[in-house]
């Protein structure tokens, strides 16, 4: 019987990521034919690694594709090979949208609000209810936003937080002001 095939767990996984970009950043500025090879070696083998997952994905039916999509490290390897199912404006939408109940729960409010060429677009509102202790003012949500839309939808260039629209209050009127009739004028006695 054959050994049961060994999990990394996520943060296993991040940890290699890591290492692997430490090993390039190195090998790049590494002089002589030995380095360019090697980094050549990675490029070569990364893209028939992409071949073999865009053939999985001409195999998968439409629930395959979008748990698959919707696994994190899966999706990644989808948006590095530019075969991911769902567009970035869609995937960066979505990251706003799972931020969203942490910023509310601070008092303020994230919405999405679009993508311009490509610049993501997000209305930051703070509503400073939690006081001092609260921790993450303005730059930290925005500086959140910005990672997770990004991780999201690397595609996109950047993130720029949009002021929240400010509504204008409903005049207020008085109910006295319209139920006050004008007084009867006095009659003049003849």
């Amino acid at each position: 019987m054959a050994d049961p095939v060994v999990r990394l767990p996520d943060p296993a996984v991040e940890a290699r990521l890591t290492r692997l970009d430490e090993v390039l950043a190195g090998l790049e500025s590494a002089p002589g034919p030995a380095a360019r090879e090697a980094l050549e070696s990675v490029r070569l083998l990364t893209e028939v690694y992409g071949e073999a997952l865009a053939r999985v994905l001409d195999r998968a039916d439409e629930a395959l594709r979008e748990r698959l999509a919707d696994d994190e490290l899966l999706g990644h390897l989808l948006v590095l090979h530019a075969l991911h199912p769902e567009p970035a404006e869609r995937r960066a939408a979505r990251a706003v949208e799972k931020l969203r109940p942490a910023v509310r729960e601070r008092g303020g409010d994230l919405e999405w609000a679009g993508v311009e060429g490509r610049v993501a677009r997000v209305r930051v509102s703070t509503g400073g209810g939690c006081g001092s202790g609260c921790g993450g003012g303005s730059a930290d949500i925005t500086e959140a936003v910005r990672a997770a839309v990004l991780a999201a939808a690397p595609e996109l260039e950047a993130v720029e937080p949009v002021a929240a629209e400010r509504r204008a209050a409903p005049a207020f009127v008085p109910l006295t002001t319209l139920t006050r009739r004008t007084a009867p004028q006095p009659q003049v006695a003849q």
